[in-house]
């Protein structure tokens, strides 16, 4: 599999292209959903446990300079586009057409996915429409536990294995690990749905980033130093956090996490009750009894999980006091996006 890497990896950096079409063949070739690379995936499934670190990221490495050769080769094709065009057509209309605007929803989870996948995070996607198993049991909620009324379920069919609009996206955490043993490392957006009234801080529709980080030897402590990572990021490189205990079924221990926001204005009081601090996501240490629901030894693996509200974070940074706003689609409110990209 080494030779195989090498082998990429040169035919990658030595490959050059004239035309569009060229650039696309780079493409499906190494990059497709049958590339050269996707193969390389699969066979990856079957290397010892104590070779994967290594050749887990000889993989992401080798699949970044395939990302980073294909924009290469786009910019090139375009630059000799530039130079043989021919003179504008002088007949067009002058009026240029009115550019769209990005979803303040979507502009925050692309730069939330982006950070987490620049220390390693690989992005999972998984149904809307849930089984019991992966949306309750398998992440520690048994028939009848109390905590099952933390969350309002839209159910769609009841019966020995209730069919339900997901209520988290730590569903996608279960189909992960039943797909993939460990290491493993990824954040899984989506949309999620909750039977709860709408007003201006709830709505039965949203957003959620979790992530899920399981391998030998992972601490509390991990997790704590990723989440400062993140929060650095995203806000400032000065923030600071601070986590509270709290209580989630699937985790143990559990914690809140909060950031400094500050006290220097009335609206800073107001969101964070005079405290200067913001909660901002969730987080714990993977319970055992979720790992070995997914056939992994908890006593050879740990890892932490976290999640956050996509529209929170939206309103929060852009200061929108409703999250109706963010649904209603009035073009008043969302051209005021145009250059958040």
């Amino acid at each position: 599999m080494q030779d195989k890497i090498e082998r990429l990896r040169e035919e990658i950096d030595a490959f050059k292209a004239d035309s569009k079409d060229q650039v696309e063949s780079f493409r499906i070739k190494y990059l497709g959903s049958k590339g050269a690379l996707k193969g390389l995936f699969s066979d990856f499934k079957s290397v010892p446990n104590e070779l994967r670190r290594e050749f887990g990221q000889k993989l992401n490495e080798l699949q970044n300079r395939a990302k980073t050769r294909l924009e290469e080769l786009r910019d090139s094709v375009e630059d000799q586009g530039s130079e043989t065009q021919e003179a504008p057509d002088l007949t067009r209309p002058a009026k240029p057409t009115p550019l769209g605007s990005r979803h303040p929803v979507s502009i925050v989870r692309n730069e939330i996915v982006s950070i987490f996948s620049g220390i390693g995070f690989s992005v999972e996607e998984g149904p809307e429409i849930e089984d019991d198993w992966h949306n309750f049991t398998a992440l520690n909620f048994p028939p009848e536990h109390p905590a099952r009324d933390m969350q309002d379920t839209f159910f769609i069919e009841k019966g020995d294995n209730d069919i339900a609009l997901r209520t988290h996206t730590s569903s996608v955490q279960v189909r992960a690990l039943e797909r993939a043993q460990p290491p493993v490392r990824i954040v899984m957006p989506g949309r999620v749905f909750r039977n709860e009234d709408i007003s201006a801080r709830s709505h039965c529709i949203f957003h959620q980033i979790e992530g899920l980080y399981i391998d030998r030897g992972v601490s509390f402590a991990d997790m704590k130093q990723t989440l400062l990572h993140f929060v650095r990021e995203f806000f400032t490189e000065k923030a600071e956090i601070r986590l509270r205990p709290s209580y989630f079924p699937f985790t143990e221990p559990s914690a809140e996490v909060d950031v400094y926001w500050g006290l220097e204005t009335e609206t800073d009081y107001r969101i964070t009750k005079g405290t200067g601090w913001l909660e901002i996501m969730g987080c714990g240490m993977v319970d055992p009894n979720v790992l070995e629901n997914c056939n992994i030894d908890s006593k050879e693996y740990s890892g932490f999980a976290f999640g956050m509200g996509v529209e929170r974070i939206a309103m929060l940074r852009y200061g929108i006091p409703d999250i109706r706003l963010l649904f209603e689609n009035d073009q008043r409110f969302l051209e005021q996006f145009k250059t958040a990209y």
